[in-house]
């Protein structure tokens, strides 16, 4: 069963406890920007959001250049934004 796409409203409210995600995409993604301070912290924390991904079964779409990192989440079976975005995203926060 695919999940379900979030309404505006409910994902509004999930925004409010987000650090730093914004809407994309007319409002089917969130995005966030990292900066560290070199190629080799952002890269380790981009191997720690990887192990938070497979272990939320919910892979972003992400670029990397040298100290920054640029995610985007999206749900392409819900066709816009679901839960898993949202708690990937909390997931991620709390990384930092």
């Amino acid at each position: 069963m695919a999940p379900e796409k979030l309404g505006r409203e409910d994902a509004e409210n999930w925004m409010e406890g987000l650090n730093g995600w914004r809407f994309d995409r007319n409002g089917d993604a969130i995005r966030r920007e990292f900066e560290f301070a070199d190629f080799s912290e952002a890269w380790g924390f981009m191997a720690r959001v990887a192990l938070l991904a497979d272990a939320h079964g919910h892979h972003p779409e992400w670029f990397n250049v040298y100290n920054r990192v640029d995610i985007t989440l999206t749900t392409h079976d819900a066709d816009g934004l679901s839960l898993r975005d949202m708690k990937l995203a909390k997931a991620i926060d709390a990384l930092l």
